[in-house]
């Protein structure tokens, strides 16, 4: 009974805060999109939608380095517009990886607030700088984790809490990625480790191989990782052309299994939720603790990620 009081407390403070936001915006952040594929017109479509986070949020423009004029009378302006005007407030970072450090760097600079698209930077080294930057300028800065407001990571993790883990893995398939474009593969796949990480807390790498086939464009890398009660946990990730988005999990507890994930419903508006954080960030309704929490996972998971790159490339 006493582990109730925390969920009843954390749902209380969640209809708090969604409270706040239906109440009539006393001003709106100016906003510009950097990047229009699909995370950007996904980010456009919610700030032209009316929602509750939306109406604190003024869409002024979107940047592209493809000549586009407009889109849905959503005006393209550029990037050196974006960054001197005063009318914006707030950049939503959505181009491919490879570029968000530059683009995060620059509208801090300008004195801006971002919203970014993971994983925040390709080093953690980079991402740590980029926090004190904004720390600095007293700026917001906020790395969507669509992945943790799935419906398959909700029912995990109620499957997990208080459980006691004896081993576990998590597979994932899919296509090909440019890694020029979105980084090494621990860091295009940085949302499953995300995943171990919220389920099971900080973890320790093991080991790390890639096997790579760049004739037939195959790729696999295999992680052995270590949860702090040195519980083993494999993360697999696969790609090559033909190959389906899959995610294959089995987590073996003291009470029992969990083989694969059950149908648990539609993702609904990830990307609007994931919005309504930012906008309760920027409202200043998360405290501290909370900001320190998330901040300390996702630096660790990008460290995590750029051990297990060095792991990889040293023995190859």
């Amino acid at each position: 009974m006493k582990k109730a009081k925390p969920k009843k407390k954390q749902k209380i403070e969640l209809l708090q805060k969604e409270t706040k936001m239906n109440t009539e915006p006393e001003r709106k952040f100016g906003v510009v999109v950097v990047g229009v594929g699909r995370a950007g017109s996904v980010r456009i479509r919610d700030l032209r939608n009316p929602h509750a986070s939306s109406a604190f949020l003024n869409l002024i423009g979107f940047v592209s380095r493809r000549e586009l004029g407009s889109i849905d009378e959503v005006p393209q302006i550029s990037l050196e517009d974006a960054l001197s005007s005063q009318e914006v407030e707030v950049a939503f970072i959505c181009s491919e990886s490879s570029s968000h450090e530059d683009y995060i760097r620059q509208f801090l600079n300008a004195g801006k607030h971002v919203l970014v698209e993971y994983p925040m930077t390709l080093s953690w080294v980079a991402a740590k700088d980029l926090w004190e930057l904004a720390e600095q300028k007293g700026k917001v800065l906020h790395e969507e984790h669509v992945e943790l407001l799935m419906e398959e990571f909700a029912f995990l993790k109620k499957e997990v809490v208080g459980k006691d883990l004896l081993k576990g893995s998590l597979l994932f398939t899919a296509a090909p990625l440019e890694e020029e474009r979105f980084g090494f593969p621990a860091f295009s796949g940085i949302s499953r480790l995300t995943w171990l990480v919220s389920l099971f807390g900080e973890l320790s790498l093991v080991s790390a191989t890639l096997e790579e086939r760049k004739e037939d464009q195959y790729m696999k890398m295999t992680v052995c990782l270590e949860t702090e009660n040195k519980s083993p946990l494999t993360w697999i990730e696969e790609k090559a052309p033909g190959l389906k988005r899959n995610r294959r999990l089995s987590f073996h507890f003291r009470s029992g299994s969990l083989e694969n994930m059950p149908n648990v419903g539609i993702n609904k508006n990830i990307f609007l939720k994931d919005q309504n954080i930012f906008v309760q960030k920027l409202l200043g309704q998360f405290s501290e603790e909370e900001l320190a929490a998330e901040k300390k996972r996702i630096l660790h998971c990008l460290w995590l990620a750029g051990e297990i790159q060095k792991h990889c490339c040293s023995k190859q």
